[in-house]
């Protein structure tokens, strides 16, 4: 078989939850847009809500709808894009809450249950100071919110900067509040109010190091060949064989989300063995050298427990939440709990 296994650790996504709750005095929720950050959301939302997550975060109000499917009507489910043009059939039906973030989302919304979304500095989304005085005093919201943006940077000066801000503009609320995704959970207590929602921390990635790991991706191996001294291999004649070399040429490329630049500095495992991209990535294929295997494999790891999405990222030149969000449609999924 030629396609691609990827497989998630259930069990990993809940301890991770468990761990980073266990950090906090007040609710954790859990971050479950982009389908779960890729990993898909209609399995983790209930293995969550099992394990007794009560409040899940979406990016739109269709992600919302998804979601509500699996999971039923008791969990709070919280939509940062707000009340958008459209939304409130979805959010009627499916009990959505959202995160307003504009005195015009707060005319649109008109009833039903709403969170608030405050802009403490990121300039992204949320009220400024003064939308927010104009408004407050007429929203009983179910709870206040804002991001942090430098969070994966614990000594950045606009931690503290926008913690500050978000308590003064806070200042006499007396519904929950909530700054802290992942990174702001691990800036410590002063930043984790009432409700903390982490995301990335969930899956396995960065800024959580003590994450359990979560993703393994394995890659058929289609075909061996022999390579001579001095051959090429792949477009383009970047990469030139200094020694005979085995070539092997695997399923998967970047249309299943492997990006070309991950060919950069990256590798492929057998087992613990290392053994070195070669070439470039291309549409379907990956091409590896495993001259220094002692047997010809019949599938290799680009994602375990030792290249993370993470040590990916680094590889590619971008961050572990392109690649896991990449993560194509090809693969067969196998979940393990």
């Amino acid at each position: 078989m030629a396609q691609a296994e990827l497989t998630i650790d259930l069990a990993a996504i809940v301890a991770n939850w468990r761990s980073l709750d266990a950090m906090s005095a007040g609710e954790t929720a859990a971050c479950v847009k982009a389908d779960a950050y890729g990993l898909g959301a209609e399995v983790v939302g209930p293995a969550l809500a099992k394990a007794g997550c009560r409040t899940f975060f979406v990016a739109l109000a269709e992600e919302g709808a998804t979601l509500r499917k699996v999971l039923g009507a008791g969990p709070r489910i919280c939509v940062f894009g707000g009340h958008m043009e459209g939304d409130a059939p979805l959010m009627a039906e499916h009990n959505l809450i959202p995160m307003l973030n504009s005195p015009e989302q707060v005319l649109r919304h008109g009833a039903g249950a709403y969170g608030v979304q405050l802009d403490s500095g990121m300039n992204r989304l949320g009220m400024e100071p003064s939308e927010w005085a104009s408004v407050r005093d007429g929203l009983t919201p179910e709870f206040v919110m804002s991001h942090l943006a430098c969070a994966d940077e614990a000594s950045h000066i606009m931690n503290k900067q926008q913690l500050a801000a978000f308590t003064e503009m806070t200042e006499g609320v007396t519904v929950p509040r909530s700054l802290a995704a992942t990174g702001g959970v691990l800036l410590g207590a002063d930043y984790h109010f009432d409700l903390t929602r982490p995301g990335i921390g969930l899956y396995g990635g960065a800024p959580y190091s003590a994450a359990k790991h979560v993703v393994t991706l394995s890659l058929p191996v289609i075909q061996v060949r022999d390579v001579a001294k001095g051959e090429t291999v792949g477009y383009g004649n970047i990469w030139k064989a200094e020694r005979a070399s085995r070539i092997a040429t695997v399923s998967g490329g970047y249309a299943d989300g492997l990006i070309r630049a991950v060919g950069r500095a990256s590798s492929l495992f057998h087992g613990n063995k290392a053994c070195p991209l070669v070439g470039r990535v291309s549409m379907d294929l990956i091409t590896v050298d495993v001259t220094d295997l002692t047997e010809t494999p019949t599938s290799l790891d680009i994602l375990n427990g030792t290249q993370t999405v993470d040590t990916l990222a680094t590889a590619a030149g971008t961050i572990g939440y392109e690649i896991l969000t990449s993560l194509g449609a090809r693969y067969a999924r196998r979940y393990v709990s």
